[in-house]
């Protein structure tokens, strides 16, 4: 059921999407390989397993996605967006080095959305306070994005915005 304030929710992606940094720990760049993804090592490239029931299920619901991440590998990143072929789910991508905050007023200033109506879930302390301060409802995420974790972050949403 879709939360009538709640318009844009977005996620990091390392530790918070996949459980791996994607400018340390695999190598770009990927491909499609034996119905999955691997690096330019042939390593296997995985994602959390209920990610893209996540991504899938919120679209359904009617809210836009966005994604948050300060990688500097930007091309990897996007690459791995593509092969999982989670594209179709996202709006907003801000994928850079730098603060969170520099993300979050351009998905703002794209969506004409306010921070009091987005939802955001991270592996790393520093943005959810940074992002908190603002005025996002910001989650830490400590084992990836799971579907639980999305009902309690939507769940402490509707929490925080009763007056």
């Amino acid at each position: 059921m879709k939360v009538e304030n709640l318009k844009i929710i977005v996620f990091d992606l390392d530790y918070t999407l996949w459980p791996f940094w994607v400018d340390t720990h695999v190598t770009p760049p990927f491909q499609k390989k034996n119905n999955g993804v691997v690096d330019s090592y042939g390593s296997k490239v995985k994602y959390y397993p209920e990610v893209p029931e996540v991504l899938r299920n919120l679209k359904e619901e009617g809210y836009e996605i966005g994604v948050a991440s300060r990688t500097s590998e930007l091309h990897g990143a996007e690459q791995l967006l593509n092969l999982f072929d989670w594209n179709k789910y996202i709006t907003y991508k801000e994928i850079y080095p730098g603060c969170k905050v520099t993300h979050f007023n351009k998905i703002k200033k794209q969506s004409n959305c306010n921070f009091d109506e987005m939802l955001f879930f991270d592996d790393e302390t520093r943005n959810i306070h940074d992002l908190t301060k603002l005025g996002v409802v910001s989650i830490l995420v400590r084992n990836g994005v799971t579907k639980h974790i999305i009902e309690n972050g939507i769940q402490q949403f509707v929490e925080q915005r009763k007056l």
